[in-house]
């Protein structure tokens, strides 16, 4: 069991049924009255950030969240499948399970796979990927004064903002997490 006064960032526990990460937690003793945690969970889940009080008294289970490396194999529809490392095995995780970031993922990528009692959940990305500059507009010469961009479509489809002396068929690195341009690779 763990109680509210011992939250810290990252720590996962069980809530009404659900799984709730935090996010941000801070203590508060008052001057007048008994102390407190205010937090700022996620529920893991269904992804939702809610703010929320608690008594540093209060117990809530533990949850186990695993987190286990899979390289991502192909997709048939709506199922994409993911390899375990282990074993071999092809599992199928649902297209509604994918985050925004998973557009930067090509084939034969290792990705982590996250669940809770078997269930899948989330799937993150690499942070940082490389990939080929599919198709963009070519830089019009002398317009390097400021930083400015133009739109590429990567190999995967993914769109994202690039200098303009990128050119088709570059590699370039891009931070899944905001789906940035960072560097050619």
């Amino acid at each position: 069991m763990l109680s509210a006064g011992d939250f810290r960032n990252g720590v996962t526990f069980e809530m009404d049924g659900n799984v709730y990460q935090i996010i941000e937690f801070q203590h508060v003793k008052p001057g007048k009255g008994a102390a407190f945690v205010r937090t700022k969970i996620r529920n893991v889940i269904a992804g939702s950030v809610i703010e929320k009080t608690f008594s540093p008294n209060d117990k809530f289970p533990t949850a186990f969240v695993d987190r286990k490396d899979m390289e991502y194999s192909y997709n048939d529809g709506d199922l994409y499948y993911f390899m375990d490392l282990e074993s071999y095995e092809l599992v199928p995780i649902n297209k509604e399970v994918l985050s925004d970031s998973f557009e930067f993922v090509k084939e034969n990528m290792i990705c982590k796979i996250i669940s809770y009692k078997g269930n899948v959940f989330g799937i993150e990305p690499p942070n940082f990927v490389e990939l080929i500059v599919a198709k963009t507009e070519p830089g019009l010469k002398g317009d390097t004064a400021t930083n400015v961009t133009k739109p590429a479509t990567l190999e995967t489809g993914a769109q994202v903002r690039i200098p303009l002396f990128i050119d088709e068929g570059e590699k370039i690195r891009v931070d899944t997490r905001t789906g940035e341009y960072m560097e050619r690779a």
